[in-house]
């Protein structure tokens, strides 16, 4: 995984390494854009998502759909998370915090990676109810597919007016 703000137009925008990767810890959702699954356009949707720390995004959803078709036709996806923002209507502007990451993705993964993927999105979402949250992990599996992005190179941008 690479971090490389170099392609950002407004370099004066440019988020820290550090802060970018802080974003990705903790926001709340991501939306995945891919291509479409005939090749003729995009899809993009947003969805929980838990990065491991490493060079991993996980991300849950049914075992058949949209996604799934999209990504056996192109595994090359983009990934972007938003953090605050704010409306600076007198300014004529917004201040925000964003990452985008380059990745690819794959599913059909180990049942073991797939535990390990639901576990991490319980502690993220749902810290107070883990116990619970395996038990229903556990009886939803089968009806469960997981993703796993793998980053490929991560960007972060600032407009910091809050």
């Amino acid at each position: 995984m690479k971090f490389d703000n170099s392609k950002i137009r407004r370099q004066d925008r440019t988020l820290d390494e550090a802060k970018a990767f802080e974003l990705l810890k903790n926001g709340e959702y991501g939306i995945l854009s891919m291509q479409s699954e005939d090749g003729n356009g995009a899809y993009g949707v947003p969805v929980n998502y838990v990065w491991d720390r490493g060079n991993s995004i996980y991300l849950h959803c049914a075992p058949v759909g949209r996604k799934l078709k999209c990504i056996d036709a192109c595994e090359n996806v983009s990934f972007c998370v938003v953090g605050r923002t704010k409306v600076i209507p007198d300014k004529f502007t917004t201040a925000y915090e964003s990452v985008v990451l380059r990745c690819t993705a794959h599913h059909g993964l180990h049942e073991a990676e797939r535990m390990s993927a639901l576990s991490l999105l319980l502690s993220k979402y749902c810290p107070d109810h883990k116990m619970a949250g395996i038990q229903y992990a556990e009886k939803s599996f089968p009806r469960t597919e997981i993703i796993r992005l793998d980053i490929e190179e991560v960007s972060g941008k600032t407009k910091d007016c809050f």
